[in-house]
């Protein structure tokens, strides 16, 4: 028979399945992923910052994509770090430091779909309407995009994570590496149909709205494109929204991988592969692909190598 603790302030992780030859191969690859997203998403962040040539929208709005990287592998990475060198019966975290870390994981998804589409759009004015572009997309706009992408996240997880602290708990041991909002009502032994219903609407208004977006901005980048006898807007539309779309498929196929695992109870270890990959995969390629196909950014990044070569020479 199950004992039961209610409402316990303290809550029990389950460790990380891993072998114990493989742990500090592991530990290291972790570390060494949280290191590169941390340096590469700030270096990026600053880099745009001090260029006034990078003080464009679609760069403006990319930043919002740095922050909330490394916000969502901060939340988790580092105490998954130390959760590792732990024995399994010390994975010990308070109740509300879970609820910060579920409220944080998942408005780390949310704002990942919600920023992509503000950058679709930008994306759209700046093909399909290159001569008023900068009449609308003034910062103030860029502000009004901002706000909307973290707005509507803030709002859509407040209402998953509030219809979860409502219950009462009885249970204290959290199925998973991490907190998420799944794990938390989990331990409650009311019914939780009300919280099954939200997050399947959560899941699939996030997720209707965010591909509806893209395919729908796309088709009418694609029906300008096809119109156009212009070269130079086709090459330009190749290459602005061939970054976006490349970021757009890591960050779905990602979250799509750990959504349908959840599914399939017997491949738990693999879901929480991906649940991980999640946070790592879109943090790491984010910069590395705006770096590699933004011209502005390699051209900065060359001027600023070229400086560093001169210096010594004087």
């Amino acid at each position: 028979m199950e004992n039961y603790t209610y409402n316990s302030p303290t809550l029990q992780l389950e460790a990380l399945n891993v072998a114990k030859a493989s742990v500090y191969p592991v530990f290291l690859l972790f570390l060494f992923s949280y290191l590169f997203i941390v340096l590469a998403n700030v270096s990026i962040a600053v880099l745009i910052f001090i260029d006034k040539n990078l003080h464009q929208p679609m760069y403006l709005l990319f930043c919002n994509l740095p922050f909330n990287d490394i916000l969502g592998n901060s939340i988790l990475l580092p105490r998954l770090l130390i959760d590792m060198l732990r024995p399994p019966s010390e994975l010990f975290i308070s109740y509300y430091e879970c609820v910060v870390q579920a409220f944080t994981t998942h408005m780390f998804g949310t704002t990942s779909h919600t920023v992509l589409m503000i950058m679709a759009f930008d994306r759209y004015v700046a093909i399909s309407n290159p001569l008023r572009y900068n009449t609308i997309m003034t910062n103030r706009m860029v502000m009004k995009l901002t706000v909307w992408a973290w707005g509507v996240a803030l709002v859509l997880v407040g209402i998953l994570l509030g219809l979860t602290i409502r219950l009462n708990r009885c249970r204290t041991m959290i199925r998973n590496p991490s907190c998420d909002n799944a794990s938390l009502f989990k331990l409650s032994c009311e019914s939780v149909l009300i919280n099954n219903v939200c997050g399947l609407t959560f899941t699939v208004v996030l997720f209707t709205g965010s591909i509806g977006s893209m395919v729908i901005t796309y088709t009418k980048i694609t029906v300008v494109c096809l119109t156009s006898n212009s070269k130079s807007l086709n090459s330009k539309a190749l290459k602005t929204c061939s970054t976006h779309l490349v970021v757009f498929l890591v960050m779905m196929i990602s979250a799509l991988s750990n959504i349908t695992l959840h599914r399939f109870p017997l491949y738990s270890d693999y879901r929480i592969l991906c649940g991980i990959l999640f946070h790592i995969l879109p943090g790491s390629l984010n910069p590395i692909i705006y770096g590699v196909q933004s011209k502005e950014i390699r051209h900065f990044l060359f001027k600023l190598f070229q400086s560093k070569k001169v210096l010594p020479s004087l």
